[in-house]
């Protein structure tokens, strides 16, 4: 079972009918006891940083997350699900989770913000994770929705990158983490077959 953290920000509803489709037993969970006695964790995200960490905080699930994540579950996070991983994001000065070195910062103005809709996403060769993960993708293209992008202090963990002005991590993965920029729940064949091999992987 996957426990999907409701932090008061995301699209909860479309990630449970993704899983419900996959046959992925799931519940939604704002107690930081559930979730920290979680098989595998997901957290979704669409919105602010200073909200989401402020929400997180609150509910006292920001050391919760911290905890799992070191002990080894599974965890995978979508868009600012991924961005919180960081120490810092630019959006609202944010001190962030800081389970993940490196920082999150605004896209420049040669490119329309936030960037919305279909883009190309080039998997990492040397990471075999991600490998593993973007398994029989033939195309990889995914659904953004994004004003901010990660800047990965270490480049082993970059599972694939993304060119949208100028390029950017847009999927990481390292041990039992693998976190998207990108909305697999919304982008259809690929995003399934996306998610079908982090369950086949980690559950």
């Amino acid at each position: 079972m996957i426990t999907i953290i409701d932090y008061g920000l995301g699209n909860i509803g479309s990630v449970v009918n993704t899983m419900t489709a996959l046959g992925v037993p799931c519940v939604v969970s704002s107690d930081p006891f559930v979730v920290g006695s979680a098989a595998a964790i997901l957290l979704p995200g669409v919105g602010a940083a200073g909200v989401g960490m402020q929400n997180l905080k609150t509910r006292g699930l920001d050391s919760v997350i911290r905890n799992q994540v070191l002990r080894g579950i599974p965890f995978i996070g979508f868009c600012l699900g991924m961005q919180l991983l960081f120490e810092y994001s630019e959006e609202a000065d944010t001190v962030c989770l800081g389970i993940l070195k490196g920082s999150v910062r605004k896209f420049r103005a040669e490119k329309k913000v936030p960037q919305i809709g279909w883009n190309t996403v080039t998997v990492s060769d040397s990471n075999p994770y991600a490998r593993r993960l973007f398994d029989g993708i033939p195309a990889a293209e995914f659904y953004f929705v994004n004003s901010y992008y990660p800047v990965v202090e270490n480049p082993d963990m970059v599972a694939a990158t993304t060119r949208y002005g100028e390029t950017f991590a847009s999927a990481v993965a390292y041990k039992n983490l693998f976190a998207t920029q990108f909305h697999p729940e919304k982008s259809g064949a690929a995003g399934t077959i996306l998610l079908t091999n982090f369950i086949k992987e980690n559950l």
